[in-house]
């Protein structure tokens, strides 16, 4: 229910960033204009639209995470008070949730208030970031640790991870050489040549790396499906980068020409509606996953790089995402004959606070997401892929965060040898 709620107000930040579907409830609804002013929402709902509006809604999803992140700090099980609020009564805390969105609009001091949430929103929104990078990180190393448990049993699984590893480097590579080809230009577009080239030798260094006897005797368990997937990541960032840039333009034979652009992106109006609905569902996906995955305690622990929490015995599973729930589940038949689950006998299977505090940042990143981040005055919802200094420097320093850390989950055996042993 937190993740439909946040996708709610998500929907509500696009719609209001977006002029077309403001001009369709203008013919849509009638008497449009005297319903605004009857509301003192200004002409036409003005200050319910536009980017100062998406501060304020998100101002307020965000302090109703913020609020429920402290509220629910140590939690132990599931038995108290406090953890029967945080997973029940969800149609008061809906209107908890409607009315911080509401009493954003009701702030006074505007000007000073959206210059300084500004850049609250900046930080918050790298921090989300950097945690959906570490999940990352840490979905490599659980998946090719599930299934390499798996090989010992089944010869299988050997050919089902070098299949997948496979397949991973050759998406990578593919996507490499169709930047090369249409994101580079002779005369221009000098620095898509160096970053494509840094981040294509970097994934390079880090696969080979991984699979160094020096790594081995650190990790046996080290493989190449690990730097498959970061390596991939790295290759969607860096397409992503180069898309959020800027148009560079050339003049050839007498014409102004734009170079390192896929000609998908720029033929026609219906291709760039296309392009912007795969980037809008991207957009949700990456938030919704990183925010759900909080819900386990491996993801919880994903941000404490030092810490011996694998288990002894890992069973081999394709849906290893979900995890073993042999485990952390107890059923009991009761006298009715029904199987009840009880998944919170000794303790919490996730941090209640950890939870709440990752939708907190993810509400920041959408509202920086949503508004460009820093060039917000004339940015539209339309408009998310049109290009961004601020968007490339911000997608490409993510590429090197994301290759630094899964460098340092290869080294950390040296600075936590804890963490790893038997």
């Amino acid at each position: 229910m937190y993740a439909l709620y946040f996708l709610l107000v998500t929907v509500v930040c696009v719609i209001m960033m977006s002029p077309t579907v403001e001009q369709q409830l203008r013919h849509s609804i009638p008497f449009y204009s005297e319903m605004c002013e009857k509301m003192n929402a200004g002409e036409n709902c003005k200050t319910l639209v536009g980017y100062s509006a998406v501060y304020k809604v998100c101002f307020g999803m965000a302090c109703f995470f913020l609020l429920f992140a402290i509220f629910t700090i140590r939690i132990d099980n599931s038995t108290g008070c406090r953890a029967a609020v945080h997973n029940g009564f969800w149609l008061l805390k809906f209107i908890v949730l409607a009315a911080c969105c509401a009493g954003g609009f009701f702030i006074p001091e505007e000007e000073m208030f959206l210059q300084v949430w500004r850049y609250i929103g900046a930080v918050g929104g790298f921090f989300f970031l950097l945690i959906q990078l570490m999940l990352l990180v840490e979905f490599a190393h659980r998946w090719n640790t599930n299934w390499s448990s798996g090989m010992k049993h089944n010869r299988m699984w050997y050919a089902a991870l070098a299949f997948v590893t496979l397949m991973l480097f050759s998406a990578a590579v593919a996507a490499l050489v169709f930047m090369g080809v249409f994101y580079t230009d002779h005369e221009a577009c000098l620095l898509n040549k160096v970053f494509l080239g840094i981040n294509g030798s970097l994934c390079l260094i880090v696969s080979l790396l991984a699979i160094s006897p020096f790594i081995q005797r650190l990790q046996p368990t080290s493989g190449l499906l690990q730097p498959g997937v970061i390596s991939l990541y790295v290759m969607y960032l860096t397409f992503s980068a180069f898309s959020s840039k800027p148009k560079e333009i050339v003049e050839r034979n007498g014409v102004n020409t734009t170079v390192c652009v896929f000609s998908f992106n720029s033929e026609t109006k219906s291709d760039k509606k296309i392009v912007t609905g795969f980037g809008t569902v991207i957009l949700f996906g990456c938030i919704l996953y990183s925010c759900l995955t909080s819900t386990t305690r491996r993801s919880s622990a994903a941000l404490r790089v030092c810490r011996n929490s694998e288990p002894a015995t890992e069973r081999a599973r394709c849906c290893f995402c979900f995890g073993d729930e042999t485990d952390d589940f107890e059923e009991n038949n009761t006298g009715g004959g029904q199987n009840v689950m009880y998944d919170e006998r000794e303790g919490t299977i996730y941090s209640y606070s950890y939870f709440h505090a990752v939708f907190f940042l993810g509400s920041l990143y959408v509202m920086m997401t949503v508004t460009n981040w820093f060039h917000y005055d004339d940015h539209k919802i339309e408009k998310l892929l049109d290009g961004s200094w601020s968007v490339f420097w911000i997608k490409m320093v993510s590429c090197w965060v994301c290759l630094i850390l899964y460098m340092w989950t290869l080294f950390a055996p040296m600075v936590c040898p804890k963490r790893f042993e038997a």
